[in-house]
């Protein structure tokens, strides 16, 4: 596999894994939440850590999508440039 190539799967399994994250987080937060709707923690000190570790996550997960759109655009870029070298080494001499 050449670098363009996995260009594209690091970019497309970057945007996985955070798609996964947001998710994993997002039902973490559904399934503490009680029948009144209210998230429910042992203490306020494990309400505080997991709130911020979770934000942490989110923002991580963020990153990583922006790294996987890049990732994926730097391909794109990449493959009009190698067909545009095709064309022009294709093409008779003109003299």
């Amino acid at each position: 596999m050449d670098t363009v190539t996995a260009q594209l799967v690091f970019g497309i399994i970057v945007i996985v894994i955070a798609i996964v994250l947001i998710y994993w987080i997002n039902r973490r937060k559904f399934y503490r939440r009680n029948g009144m709707g209210a998230e429910g923690f042992s203490s306020f000190e494990a309400s505080v850590f997991t709130r911020f570790i979770e934000r942490i996550g989110k923002w991580i997960a963020y990153a990583l999508i922006v790294v996987g759109i890049v990732c994926i655009w730097t391909y794109s870029q990449m493959k009009k440039d190698k067909e545009k070298q095709e064309v022009k080494t294709e093409q008779p001499a003109q003299h």
